[in-house]
């Protein structure tokens, strides 16, 4: 069931986008593809890196039709969406991500802050703990969860996770009002 949910939303995804124009195989190509599925996505993120969002995504879809368990095609597609603000869209991908990879850090990270972002600091702080029992020095993750948990009411809480961020990386210092945590960069 899974795999025919997300295969179904994949294809929901690319119909959406290709009624936009975006994310069509070049017409010199034939249908599946023919450059090999880590080049598309070493491709699409030179893509990204410089800019080119739409020639990314392009390239995304590419290594997706030749993998489509590509948890890092699915987590850049979700971070080119939150870039744009389009929060319901990289919290679909982010998703897609994890059911191929549970564990993806990046995407933990991202979707605990897309979570924060639609009002839901809970699975924020849910996500990002999931996070930090993978990596429990990042102090990216125990500022996040510190936001999480001021949202939520849990002053204390919060506050030992500020001081934890903090002590692991000194940029982390606790904010004084309300505070936006920021998305991890492309993979």
């Amino acid at each position: 069931m899974g795999r025919a949910l997300r295969a179904l939303a994949l294809a929901v995804l690319a119909l959406a986008l290709a009624a936009c124009g975006v994310g069509a195989a070049p017409a010199s190509q034939p249908p599946g593809g023919t450059a090999a599925q880590p080049d598309a996505l070493q491709r699409g993120l030179a893509a990204h890196t410089a800019g080119r969002l739409d020639e990314a995504i392009r390239l995304y879809y590419e290594a997706l039709a030749q993998d489509p368990g590509n948890e890092f095609a699915f987590f850049n597609l979700g971070q080119i969406e939150q870039t744009r603000k389009n929060l319901v869209g990289a919290e679909a991908w982010y998703r897609l991500a994890l059911q191929n990879d549970p564990k993806l850090p990046q995407a933990l990270y991202n979707l605990g802050i897309v979570r924060y972002l639609r009002g839901d600091p809970k699975e924020g702080a849910d996500l990002q703990r999931q996070l930090i029992a993978l990596q429990p020095n990042n102090g990216a993750a125990h500022f996040n969860l510190g936001l999480d948990l001021r949202a939520l009411g849990q002053t204390s809480e919060a506050n030992a996770e500020f001081a934890t961020a903090q002590r692991l990386d000194a940029r982390f210092v606790p904010p004084s009002g309300s505070a936006v945590p920021q998305p991890s960069p492309t993979r």
